[in-house]
């Protein structure tokens, strides 16, 4: 009997040698492991050397199952964008640094992760546990920061007056470094991945100021009220989900916007911001291209390996586009395994050079079945049609999506894997004779496509259906 794909994660996660951990380079290997190490002994030095009390045990447990609640109530949705900022348990563990001794603040972050893999995002078991190391010892070593300001100064107690304000400032003071110091150990392992990523663009973005603003402030914020009371603990909890309901807009227009399965843009945003680079590079004549690209019997991939290995071959082409792309191109998700690339400033013989790049790019790729090492891979090869519109010349998006129909429909039926041109016509008719074709494997006649009099993309993907039904 065929294994559960719980039970096969479990049995996955307890198989030493399956780990991805062992995949990574050497040096990241050990750095990934060296902060866990460390963290360990940090977590054991500090329950040495710390005395037990009840009062500190139960507002640990408030400040933990408030963190939980709060992490376990995180959306899922913030996992599915690269960039969004998601990990909101640092303002939880901020309390536990300042207010009780370093041991909480070095064992908080396992638990708290711990809900979050069970509840949320299971992600790489690696890079989750390499966080929760990271915030245990930057935040370990807050808390013997914050000790280190006079009592006069900080304290254990807000107290009133000037003494309230300098607790603030010192308790503020112990959130910024600490945050930098965990910020500083992922840093290292993002450097150790990719030594040309630039940590500054990462870290001085708006959003990213924005964030760690509003974290800093409801870090200290919480801390106040649970050392004026305990109790207060309960209106801080709803004031960290209204918060990240502000941060999960951005996220949810970004949704509206992309494909699901590719992050590629979807139908309707790539129509529209077609439409207006069409029309700018009419008003300016300049040049600009179109090409739709077919993966070459993907549903051999999807009967053959299952809708799961199909999708991931979607993610691992639209990889590869992006990758070949330049910024203000725009690539979006066509329709089941077809993609649609706009090229802005870019002729006929630039678009097939692209083109060409992106066939040879996906021809040599290789995509895994799954995640253990030595599984079965999938090899892919793709169908581009190209069309393009030159200076001076006007067009209807649909024209061009037409024409470049037309030359993908030829690329494939002269054998797959390659490009196929054809030149854009206005008033391209449904009844074309289909016998006009140029049987020619680069150039073909557009008119052979018998969609162009379809002025929206919906009806245009419509009318292509019904064409392509016929043949």
């Amino acid at each position: 009997m065929q294994a559960s794909p719980l039970a096969l994660r479990i049995r996955r996660s307890v198989t030493v040698r399956d780990w991805l951990w062992w995949r990574l380079p050497a040096a990241m290997r050990w750095y990934v492991a060296a902060v866990p190490i460390a963290a360990v002994a940090v977590i054991g030095v500090t329950a040495g050397l710390n005395t037990w009390h009840l009062l500190d045990v139960a507002k640990f447990a408030i400040l933990l199952c408030c963190g939980m609640v709060s992490v376990a109530a995180t959306p899922r949705i913030m996992y599915q964008f690269p960039g969004m900022v998601r990990d909101f348990s640092t303002m939880w563990v901020l309390p536990a640094a300042v207010l009780l001794p370093p041991f909480y603040a070095a064992v908080m972050p396992i638990p708290l992760l711990a809900v979050m893999r069970l509840f949320v995002h299971r992600g790489v078991l690696h890079r989750a546990v390499f966080t929760a190391a990271s915030i245990s010892l930057a935040y370990a070593g807050g808390s013997e920061l914050f000790r280190l300001f006079p009592a006069s100064f900080a304290g254990v107690s807000v107290g009133s007056g000037l003494h309230a304000l300098t607790w603030i400032v010192a308790v503020t003071a112990t959130e910024l470094v600490a945050n930098r110091a965990q910020h500083f150990l992922v840093a290292g392992a993002v450097k150790l991945t990719n030594p040309t990523a630039r940590m500054r663009d990462l870290d001085f973005n708006r959003q990213a100021l924005e964030v760690d603003f509003l974290k800093t402030d409801l870090a200290v914020l919480i801390t106040l009220a649970v050392a004026i009371t305990p109790a207060l603990v309960i209106v801080a909890l709803p004031t960290v989900f209204l918060v990240r309901r502000f941060l999960e807009y951005p996220i949810l227009v970004a949704q509206s916007r992309v494909d699901a399965k590719t992050g590629l843009l979807n139908v309707s945003t790539w129509e529209r911001e077609a439409e207006s680079e069409l029309s700018r590079s009419m008003r300016t004549r300049s040049p600009l291209a179109l090409a739709l690209v077919d993966i070459d019997h993907f549903k051999l991939v999807n009967d053959t390996h299952g809708h799961l290995v199909g999708d991931k071959v979607l993610k691992c082409v639209a990889q590869a586009l992006t990758s070949h792309l330049r910024d203000y191109d725009r690539a979006g998700r066509f329709g089941g395994e077809e993609f649609v690339l706009l090229l802005a400033q870019t002729n006929e013989s630039d678009a097939c050079r692209i083109a060409e790049r992106l066939r040879s790019h996906v021809a040599g790729m290789v995509v895994p079945t799954d995640d253990r090492p030595n599984s079965p891979t999938v090899s892919l090869t793709i169908s581009i049609g190209v069309t393009a519109l030159e200076q001076g010349a006007t067009c209807e998006l649909t024209d061009l999506l037409a024409a470049a129909d037309s030359a993908l429909y030829k690329a494939k039926q002269t054998g797959r894997n390659k490009i196929a041109v054809a030149a854009a016509e206005r008033n391209m008719g449904l009844d074309a004779d289909l016998d006009n074709h140029s049987m020619g494997e680069v150039r073909v006649d557009p008119t052979g496509a018998s969609l162009g009099r379809a002025r929206s993309l919906s009806v245009f993907m419509r009318a292509r259906h019904e064409s392509n039904s016929l043949f």
